[in-house]
């Protein structure tokens, strides 16, 4: 299928919450995460990064604040990883931030730097708490002690959850319905473009959400079409590596050695749908010859992960 074109594609969050003609959206995200009760869009100064500027990266929505800069990630499928993205934007970020201010970090002035605040809002399938802190030191070996730590605060945004969260943002309470609606649909094999249109239609006229998102419904559909390509691809690899490892009495790190490999496939989905190119999920899951012939086209570089799966 193929999708609008963009310079960049966001996901539907961040077009949601990191638009500058929503400004009002993402400053009422901010008072519920934190608790406080800012009243002037004007203060959130959005500084996304995109990937047409920062070539392979591209956080969700980011923005500063008075002395804070907010990240603010959303994951339809749990990765315990965030927090080595996190410092990875965090870095990207900050690069940014200095050179717009002409800020010389070699210099003897020491920078003042805003406060980074990193969370993730998490909607999968998986069951979750309604918070979880995730470190980057869970990824160190047990028992050793590193001089870097991030901090990430995982919010679970599924409709039930988090609910004093989601009555205090009316557009991420509405965001939440929408997902879990078009997810019920889904599940009796109603295709997404129909279920899209009839989720937006079922929303009630006081909804904040629904003028922004009849006005841009091509668009909605692109991000959710692309989104959900991304996420049962995932979950299709991700079986057939389970497969082949109980087939072969390959052992749980063996398995875990994919991870590269799917990064490469998840770019390989990015760069396709930019491209309009019709994503073919199973085909692609399937296919071992198309995809790495795919790979080369895109020049994406699967050398290491090759290796860790022969």
């Amino acid at each position: 299928m193929t999708v609008t074109n963009r310079k960049y594609k966001d996901r539907l969050f961040s077009f949601i919450f990191g638009n500058e003609e929503n400004k009002a959206w993402t400053l009422s995200l901010y008072n519920a995460v934190n608790g406080s009760d800012y009243t002037d869009p004007d203060l959130i100064r959005i500084n996304t990064i995109r990937e047409v500027i920062y070539l392979g990266m591209h956080n969700d929505v980011s923005f500063l604040i008075g002395d804070e800069m907010d990240l603010y990630e959303q994951q339809s499928t749990y990765n315990p990883n965030i927090p080595v993205r996190m410092l990875q934007y965090s870095g990207s970020l900050y690069e940014k931030y200095m050179t717009g201010n002409g800020w010389n970090k070699f210099g003897r002035q020491l920078i003042p730097l805003p406060v980074p605040k990193l969370v993730v809002f998490y909607n999968g399938n998986e069951d979750r708490p309604d918070e979880t802190i995730l470190k980057l030191s869970d990824s160190f070996p047990e028992g050793s002690e590193g001089d870097i730590e991030v901090t990430v605060r995982m919010l679970n945004i599924n409709h039930g959850r988090n609910r004093r969260l989601l009555e205090a943002c009316e557009p991420l309470r509405e965001y939440a319905w929408l997902i879990s609606r078009i997810r019920e649909q889904r599940s009796q094999d109603i295709d997404l473009e129909t279920a899209v249109d009839r989720t937006i239609s079922e929303m009630p006229e006081s909804c904040q959400l629904k003028p922004f998102l009849k006005a841009h419904k091509a668009e909605v559909k692109g991000m959710l079409l692309t989104e959900y390509n991304e996420t049962e691809a995932m979950e299709l690899f991700r079986k057939d590596g389970i497969r082949e490892g109980r087939a072969e009495g390959r052992t749980e790190g063996r398995i875990e050695g994919r991870a590269e490999g799917q990064n490469s496939l998840l770019r390989l989905l990015v760069l396709m749908d930019k491209a309009g190119e019709p994503v073919d999920v199973v085909k692609l899951s399937t296919d071992k010859e198309e995809l790495e012939r795919l790979y080369r086209k895109y020049g994406i570089n699967t050398e290491e992960s090759m290796d860790t799966e022969s």
